[in-house]
């Protein structure tokens, strides 16, 4: 590594922490759960939230901010696209990719898009021109962000062979749907070494998925389980109800071993996601009838295991792509 190269490195990590160093300990913590709110989809509750933190003119809160306005209210919104500028205006090349999409926007149909600070295909012109010269370089995300602005599948596999885990996952699911030029003994192997390439990567999604591969096309149900519990570590939702459901056996699937304390305890954690993501009604049918099963001792220790669960993982996350359609 060149020293212009470390000296680079040291000064955007010198610049991100000048950054957070900026928001005291109150906006840290909106922005915080603001996002995890966010990736629950409780997306009106994470709005109070995100707006701490982007006044404090922190771009990814600015940013996911837009999100949540735009999803609330199911169009670009004026409010939301000024959010989405402000973070473009500070280098946020997500926020610049939604402020070029706004032609695709349901906004358009209705015909109350919000007037622009610049022109849709000049925002995507300025996120090429930022992003081009680091994925040639060979930033791994910048490549991904390239494929984004260019869906250009090229770009995609150079990002997924970069390491990038998001672009490895979305690879396993292009050569599953049949994309690329690949023999079809050829694309079953890609479609797993893909989906396993993102797992090792700490994608949660292709964990699961790599788990439903490899029970369905080798039968290695001993690593599927490996894949579904780390899943379930990282806090994903359906890495969770997965998780329950094989311990308590409904269904009895990937050959867990039958614990109905611990298979009732993940699925009860499901439960702080009413209202996000339709979960509610997953649990009210499932948890009784693993409750059923139980003793009151069980279930006492179910709660026990729960709680202890709870605080000693991340929160449950739904884990939506970070540039979302």
């Amino acid at each position: 590594m060149t020293k212009l190269k470390v000296f680079f490195i040291c000064f955007l990590s010198f610049m991100s922490l000048q950054a957070f160093a900026a928001m005291t300990s109150e906006q840290i913590t909106a922005k915080e759960k603001g996002i995890i709110l966010y990736n629950q989809y409780k997306t009106t509750l994470a709005i109070p939230y995100l707006l701490t933190a982007s006044e404090a003119g922190d771009s990814e809160s600015q940013y996911y901010l837009g999100e949540a306005l735009r999803k609330k209210n199911r169009h670009m919104t004026s409010e939301a696209q000024r959010w989405y500028e402000a973070a473009a205006e500070k280098g946020n090349l997500y926020a610049m990719i939604q402020l070029g999409r706004i032609g695709n926007d349901i906004c358009k149909t209705m015909e109350n898009c919000p007037a622009t600070k610049k022109n849709p295909a000049a925002w995507l012109t300025e996120a090429t021109n930022l992003a081009k010269p680091k994925a040639e370089q060979g930033d791994a995300e910048a490549m991904y962000i390239m494929y984004e602005l260019s869906l250009d599948r090229v770009w995609l596999e150079k990002s997924a062979n970069a390491g990038d885990a998001t672009a490895q996952f979305w690879m396993a699911i292009g050569d599953k749907q049949g994309e690329g030029f690949l023999l079809p003994w050829k694309r079953k192997e890609a479609v797993g070494n893909w989906f396993k390439a993102s797992a090792e990567g700490g994608n949660p999604r292709a964990m699961m998925e790599y788990a439903v591969y490899l029970h369905e096309n080798q039968g290695d149900l001993a690593v599927a389980r490996h894949w579904i519990k780390a899943a379930a570590e990282q806090g994903y939702e359906s890495g969770v109800s997965s998780y329950g459901a094989y311990l308590a056996h409904a269904p009895s699937l990937f050959d867990f071993e039958l614990d109905l304390t611990k298979g009732y305890a993940m699925t009860s954690l499901l439960k702080e996601l009413d209202g996000g993501g339709n979960i509610q009604t997953y649990v009210e049918e499932v948890l009784p009838e693993i409750a059923e099963k139980m003793t009151p001792e069980q279930l006492k220790e179910a709660n026990k295991f729960a709680a202890e669960w709870k605080d000693s993982h991340p929160p449950l996350s739904f884990f939506p792509d970070k540039l979302s359609r």
